[in-house]
């Protein structure tokens, strides 16, 4: 079950569960799509890996009580600036190769 991280690791942008801004990795790191495409070029800083758009967890219950009064979005705050200038260095060599194949 995904975390639902309540912010940007990079610029604490709150991402509430209910944002399409929030991008993740695999491994769930959570940031905001402007950090996501602009500052990271789709390079999670901490895996290599790229970004797709976090899930949107129902509100509601519509089926089998899968929402997020039963499942509430996470509250653990994960925020650790990139260092702009290492991460360009670390990504420059992947940036140009797609996600699926890193």
């Amino acid at each position: 079950m995904l975390e639902l991280r309540p912010g940007c690791e990079h610029c604490n942008k709150p991402l509430p569960p209910d944002s399409t801004e929030a991008m993740i990795c695999s491994f769930e790191c959570t940031f905001c799509r402007d950090c996501a495409e602009s500052v990271l070029d789709n390079v999670c800083p901490n895996c290599g890996g790229g970004f797709a758009p976090r899930p949107v967890r129902p509100k509601a219950n519509l089926k089998n009580e899968n929402s997020l009064a039963k499942y509430p979005a996470g509250t653990r705050v994960v925020y650790r600036p990139v260092d702009v200038q290492a991460h360009r260095a670390f990504a420059a060599g992947i940036k140009d190769i797609p996600p699926h194949e890193r």
